[in-house]
């Protein structure tokens, strides 16, 4: 039925399409809400996974005794180039990059993880990624209170 300006809308007319503007506006808030849980759930991971890499690769050098000073004095100390060495080949191995710094017995080790978003990439979101520091050093012999 056609109608001519200037006469008002029948009952009902007034809010023809009203509910498919609204179901369209819920539809995208409860993707981006998805979004957030799917992939927020997996920028947890991403962290958690990050940290243990680090700790593994910082142990990894940490552990790296230099022999010759251990067998003439009996010092216990970490080669920190070939500490370094280890903890840059355990990254490499694992099929990571990331930062590795040492001093003293000290082995400092960053790696960043990052991946695509599933979900998030409809509002924009394309990447998401994680930092994992660790430190570690070389500890000998039975400490405890007072050693």
């Amino acid at each position: 039925m056609r109608r001519h300006r200037g006469t008002p809308p029948a009952q009902g007319e007034r809010d023809s399409g009203s509910l498919t503007l609204m179901l369209a506006v819920l539809l995208v808030v409860l993707l981006a809400f998805t979004g957030l849980v799917i992939d927020g759930g997996r920028q947890l991971d991403q962290k958690e996974n990050a940290f243990a890499i680090a700790q593994e690769a910082a142990r990894a050098g940490a552990g790296i005794v230099n022999t010759s000073t251990a067998y003439s004095s009996g010092t216990y100390r970490v080669d920190l180039p070939q500490a370094i060495a280890a903890a840059r080949s355990y990254l490499a191995n694992a099929g990571y990059s990331g930062s590795v710094t040492g001093t003293g017995d000290t082995i400092r080790v960053t790696v960043t993880v990052s991946e695509n978003t599933t979900l998030l990439s409809l509002v924009g979101i394309d990447k998401m990624s994680a930092t994992g520091i660790a430190v570690a050093s070389l500890v000998t012999g039975v400490t405890g209170p007072g050693t």
